[in-house]
């Protein structure tokens, strides 16, 4: 059970998520008509201004990792969060297109998604990391079901420039939100490596790689099926668009009652390859079902809620298994790259969902979809079981001096990291169970003055 650290933290973080994801979503069901109205408008300007965001965020994702390996993350967090803010507020005060997509660029140059998961993998012990890491998918969802309601609703009473203000103001609530987070300093065996031997070393690890096509894969096939699916559930379900968000958010709250048990026991009982699959084959399933069924009301709604219960659980799983299989030092590193392919996967999946909306037949678009579910599936078979750590929690010893003691514990085998918390007297120590002999429990347990279970 997550302790009340945990708990404050992971439910800030994600706050801070879910603030950025609302303010960025809101635009999306509105721009397309609204963007019209600005100077030199053209209807690939007004695309490229909702998806420039994007590209940014898939450029600088790295950039800003690396710098969150080696320096603290919280600063980071912030000079994301004000970029965020300084684009919604150009955006804003712009009468012409070039404007918006000057101030959406900017808004996007806060790629800080990575870093915020690296700080949560932090300040969350490994036993409790799938939870914290679902809440904060979880937050996502929610924001993106939100927006797409809000979104028309603020248009109609504060018109689109007063929607980029009210994203401004999310991205100063987020920086709030950092004060919720305690401090943290952590401490690793020392690698010394240059940025580009780091990620080098990143970018060779085949599970890593396996991972970074995982995510791709799903917010391409997320992306491309909220592009193809309303006019579907306006011609043969006969919901009109007013209501999609209506549907979206039962079948949302209904897959979480799927995706925490799962979550539990890829955790809990170490089945995470195995969950993982399944989802997979989960949304290979509810594609499927499209397929075949996409002319019936129901069977559209079930190949959808197959599909959303499949894409929550792999929401929780990627980071929480990414966080596990990435080295201690490049961790930040790593997920850089994971949200740059996310992001990436939402570009090419805009690009792919377009291209099936005038293919004139919705059974084969469905089945391009599956394929791309497939090969992912198939790829993703070479996924290893990840090393599962454990977490010591400890309180900071009075009479020495943290680095030396931090040092210490690191010269232990089996002990990966110190995570200190300086302001609450309280340090996460990082175990590897396989690595721990006799000898090391001895030392660990000198050092700390008591004996302790592992």
């Amino acid at each position: 059970m997550m302790n009340a650290l945990e708990r404050r933290s992971t439910f800030a973080l994600s706050s801070i998520f879910a603030l950025r994801m609302l303010g960025l979503f809101m635009i999306i069901p509105v721009f397309s008509v609204a963007g019209q109205s600005y100077q030199g408008a053209t209807p690939a300007l007004i695309g490229l201004a909702v998806g420039v965001y994007g590209l940014t965020q898939a450029i600088l994702q790295i950039p800003f990792s690396l710098l969150a390996d080696r320096f603290s993350r919280k600063p980071l967090v912030v000079l994301g969060l004000l970029l965020f803010a300084l684009g919604g507020a150009v955006a804003a005060m712009s009468e012409s297109i070039y404007g918006v997509i000057i101030g959406r660029a900017i808004a996007g140059g806060g790629a800080v998604s990575a870093v915020v998961m690296a700080l949560l993998a932090d300040i969350t012990r490994e036993e409790q990391r799938s939870k914290a890491m679902a809440v904060m998918g979880m937050s996502i969802g929610v924001s993106f079901m939100v927006a797409f309601s809000l979104g028309p609703w603020l248009t109609s009473l504060v018109g689109i420039s007063g929607l980029f203000w009210v994203t401004t103001i999310m991205g100063i609530a987020a920086i709030s939100m950092l004060l919720l987070v305690p401090k943290v300093t952590r401490h690793h065996r020392n690698y010394q490596q240059g940025y580009v031997t780091q990620l080098k070393q990143v970018l060779k690890m085949g599970d890593l790689n396996r991972l970074h096509i995982s995510v791709f894969a799903l917010h391409l096939l997320l992306t491309a099926m909220f592009i193809y699916m309303p006019s579907q559930l306006i011609e043969f379900a006969d919901i009109p668009l007013s209501r999609h968000g209506l549907v979206y958010l039962p079948l949302l709250v209904i897959s979480l009652f799927f995706a925490f048990p799962s979550i539990i026991l890829a955790e809990k009982y170490r089945k995470m390859r195995g969950i993982f699959l399944t989802a997979i084959g989960g949304i290979v399933l509810g594609l499927l079902v499209l397929i075949f069924g996409f002319e019936s009301k129901y069977i559209l709604l079930l190949g959808l809620a197959l599909f959303f219960i499949a894409f929550n659980v792999m929401e929780a799983l990627l980071p929480s298994w990414l966080s596990k299989s990435a080295p201690i030092q490049s961790k930040a590193t790593a997920m850089g790259v994971n949200a740059s392919s996310q992001f990436l996967g939402a570009f090419f999946g805009g690009m792919i969902g377009g291209q099936l909306l005038i293919l004139n037949n919705t059974a084969m678009g469905w089945g391009i979809l599956t394929a791309i579910a497939v090969v992912w599936l198939l790829i993703s078979f070479g996924l290893v079981q990840p090393r599962y750590l454990s977490s010591l929690v400890i309180r900071l010893p009075e009479s020495k001096q943290t680095d030396e003691w931090t040092s210490q514990l690191l010269a232990i085998r089996g002990i990966e990291e110190v995570v200190v918390m300086p302001d609450q007297q309280v340090a996460y120590i990082k175990v590897d169970k396989q690595q721990i002999d006799d000898v090391a429990r001895q030392d660990l347990t000198h050092l700390l003055g008591k004996e302790v279970a592992i």
